[in-house]
């Protein structure tokens, strides 16, 4: 009521848009949400990849496997070890930038949904299919449960954006005559 009154607006029009807060659109939010863990995610990616430099990589692997008691015999182990050769301060620089770039774009994405732009749909919208050709010749190539499940979710995020652009493109007549 006091936000009515300053501002000279009713009783009224605070109310509506009160409840016009309260239809945030639940699909949005939710994907708006999942773009705000990958933007906490790709942070945390680059911090670490910013973390390791000037480090032994094969020292920190060492210690890592104690610590989780993984036998240093091992495929995973030994995987580690081989790829730990190929990283130098110069990768771990490209990882951590090219983390910080992904959480930036990820954060406008999350912005752009919760605010309900247009903006924001369609560059997710682009993103999520730029990725999708990406993610099905992982899964093609090796079938895991996380491949699958992250091809799932970004195929069921483009398709939900994909209607309500195209719903935005084209409204249903109905809809218009209620508002």
């Amino acid at each position: 009521m006091q936000q009515a009154l300053t501002t000279g607006d009713s009783i009224e029009t605070v109310s509506e848009r009160t409840e016009e807060r309260a239809r945030h659109n639940r699909g949005l939010l939710l994907i708006a949400i999942y773009k705000g863990l990958l933007t906490l995610f790709f942070v945390a990616v680059g911090i670490g990849a910013l973390h390791l430099l000037n480090k032994d990589i094969d020292d920190i692997i060492s210690r890592l496997g104690d610590l989780l008691k993984l036998n240093p015999e091992s495929k995973f182990v030994n995987f580690l070890y081989d790829r730990a050769g190929i990283i130098d301060n110069h990768m771990l620089k490209r990882i951590g930038a090219l983390a910080f770039v992904y959480a930036g774009v990820s954060c406008a994405e999350g912005i752009g949904l919760y605010l309900e732009k247009a903006w924001g749909e369609f560059l997710t919208l682009a993103i999520t299919a730029s990725f999708l050709p990406w993610e099905i010749f992982e899964v093609v190539h090796r079938v895991t449960w996380i491949r699958v499940a992250l091809l799932l979710v970004n195929i069921v995020v483009f398709v939900y954006l994909l209607k309500i652009v195209a719903n935005r493109r084209d409204p249903n007549p109905e809809t218009v005559e209620s508002e």
